[in-house]
């Protein structure tokens, strides 16, 4: 039996990890569970799952929480709770599913304490690729990643060596206003923008698929989880999210993973790697999808993607401030603050404001963390 622990267990990867575990009891064991601010949730899950250490966001929710769950279950709140959840039980593997660099310290402590990763975190590469990819390298820890485009990598990926790669595709379904012109966007509501066409996410990355920081980000964890060049990355509008990504190699052959929409596939093979179980899901039947269709990436329609390559590229601590600045810009329009079209602008002046620093520690990240977000929250 394996036994998880989830970081982020009342979100949209955390509760369908859950679904997944709840499919095959005879399998898995859930030792820890780390959620926010739904409490209601997150107690149903302990009494379900009866994990041995739970964490909430405040203390005030902890004192909350413990008048619903069983006696005996260990309970944390804050950054504390989820160091204590992600590193301290007796967990194999440990699924980060946070939302935002808040995951990037527990998912060191997690790598340090010898935890597998099933990483639906990509901040966490974003924010600090450098660290996290040598401490695993160093304490022998497998970074499975639950993301479908990479995930999608990953499978076409087995059996072959990453020298062989010319490139790899990562598809974009475009988000919520993939058919519209930028002048469509000038005054579209937060309501419109939480429309996805093909996927069931949480609030933030539905947006980030919109503007297309989603992409992004993705580019940029998937130059850390396959050392591979910018260059070799290439990202195509793809409306079905049928093909989740694919591998060309330098024989220029073609490896796709292709499937319906559901997380839960991507979320169950990093948990069973490398075996593969029969899941909820429906099967794809591509005589009744019938066509898939693909477009070329436009940069100057999705700016925000082109700002992440240009962060990934420039290394250091520039893809930290992108990300950071993002997810300030993001809030403030969820919160009505800003206009949907003002999101890159503020990543763009908080971008200009910042002097990269080249490798930088882990100390240096969370400072600089913290300047891009006060920069972000009056650009």
């Amino acid at each position: 039996m394996k036994k998880i622990s989830i970081l982020g267990s009342t979100g949209s990867v955390g509760t369908q990890t859950l679904d997944v575990v709840s499919h095959h009891p005879e399998l898995f064991a859930v030792e820890g569970i780390a959620g926010g601010y739904n409490v209601m949730l997150l107690a149903e899950q302990v009494r379900r799952f009866r994990p041995k250490k739970v964490s909430v966001a405040t203390k005030a929710l902890a004192d909350q929480l413990a008048t619903q769950i069983p006696a005996g279950v260990q309970l944390f709140y804050g950054p504390e709770g989820l160091l204590e959840v992600a590193a301290g039980t007796d967990a194999d593997m440990v699924v980060t599913a946070l939302v935002g660099s808040q995951g990037l310290q527990p998912t060191l402590a997690a790598i340090e304490a010898g935890k597998e990763i099933g990483l639906a975190n990509k901040e966490t590469l974003v924010s600090a690729g450098h660290l996290v990819t040598e401490r695993a390298a160093r304490y022998g820890v497998k970074l499975l990643p639950i993301d479908s485009e990479h995930s999608a990598i990953f499978q076409c990926l087995n059996g072959e060596s990453l020298d062989t790669i010319h490139k790899i595709t990562l598809t974009a379904s475009g988000g919520s206003f993939r058919d519209r012109t930028r002048d469509e966007l000038k005054d579209v509501t937060v309501a419109e923008a939480l429309q996805h066409p093909n996927w069931s996410m949480g609030a933030k990355i539905t947006i980030d698929s919109a503007t297309m920081a989603n992409k992004g980000l993705e580019v940029i964890e998937a130059h850390w989880l396959f050392g591979l060049a910018y260059d070799q990355i290439e990202v195509l509008i793809h409306p079905e999210s049928i093909i989740h990504s694919f591998v060309e190699f330098k024989d220029y052959s073609i490896i796709a993973q292709l499937g319906l929409p559901d997380m839960r596939v991507p979320i169950q093979y990093a948990l069973t790697y490398p075996q593969r179980l029969s899941t909820p899901t429906g099967r794809l039947r591509l005589s009744e999808v019938g066509k898939l269709h693909f477009r070329e990436m436009d940069f100057e329609r999705f700016p925000c993607l082109r700002m992440a390559f240009e962060s990934g590229r420039a290394g250091g601590s520039a893809p930290s401030v992108f990300n950071a600045a993002n997810e300030v810009a993001v809030e403030r329009f969820l919160q009505g603050e800003i206009k949907f079209l003002q999101i890159e602008d503020v990543i763009a002046r908080t971008l200009d404001k910042h002097e990269t620093v080249d490798s930088p520690e882990l100390e240096q990240i969370i400072e600089i963390d913290r300047w891009a977000r006060q920069t972000a929250t009056i650009a």
